[in-house]
């Protein structure tokens, strides 16, 4: 635990190659209980009736916070940076959504 080559207080935090690569996500479905704010990260592919949860994070409360205000402050960084990021609207998805078949 004393390293001297750590400052006191910083945190070593390590990134395996795996969880490097990331893992893509256009759609995030957020729950929360009154102990836990839990965020499944999905992909959902044009044309393919069915996705998958990729990803599912759970945290507490007030870490939830803490994460809309850090992205709040990134997102406004980025737009200073690179123009405001545009929000198209998009309908809901169907649960049956994508192309049909004919014969």
């Amino acid at each position: 635990m004393n390293d001297p080559k750590n400052k006191e207080g910083q945190l070593n935090i390590e990134l395996s190659e795996e969880v490097a690569d990331g893992t893509y996500s256009n759609l995030a479905i957020i729950n929360h209980s009154v102990s836990e704010f839990v965020v499944d990260f999905i992909n959902v592919m044009p044309g393919v009736p069915k996705a998958k949860v990729k990803s599912r994070i759970v945290l507490t409360p007030q870490h939830a916070k803490r994460l809309m205000k850090a992205l709040a402050d990134n997102v406004t960084r980025f737009e200073k940076a690179h123009g405001e990021i545009k929000d198209y609207e998009q309908p809901p998805i169907p649960m049956n959504f994508g192309p049909t078949g004919q014969a």
